[in-house]
């Protein structure tokens, strides 16, 4: 039971910096300024923060019309919905 707030503070954590990190990029792109690679979004959505990547797509209206983003955002969102259901539940 002593992995639990570990596993929450981790995942709250990803999901704030994937956010932050759409929101920060956004800025960027509209002052034409060095932009956060799309290396960098995947892999923090991919390692716990799709949620919070997800939500900021759409709070900052950035990499919407991209169909990898799109179609890839959600998808990640179920694996991650699946196992942290996965470990919850054991």
């Amino acid at each position: 039971m002593g992995e639990l707030p570990e596993l929450l503070f981790y995942i709250g954590f990803a999901n704030l910096l994937g956010f932050v990190l759409m929101g920060v990029d956004k800025k960027r792109a509209k002052k034409n300024e060095w932009r956060i690679p799309e290396r960098t979004l995947w892999g923090v959505a991919v390692l716990g923060g799709a949620i919070g990547s997800f939500i900021g797509m759409h709070v900052f209206r950035h990499k919407t019309k991209h169909t990898p983003f799109r179609i890839g955002m959600p998808l990640l969102i179920i694996v991650h919905v699946v196992l942290y259901g996965y470990f919850f539940m054991s």
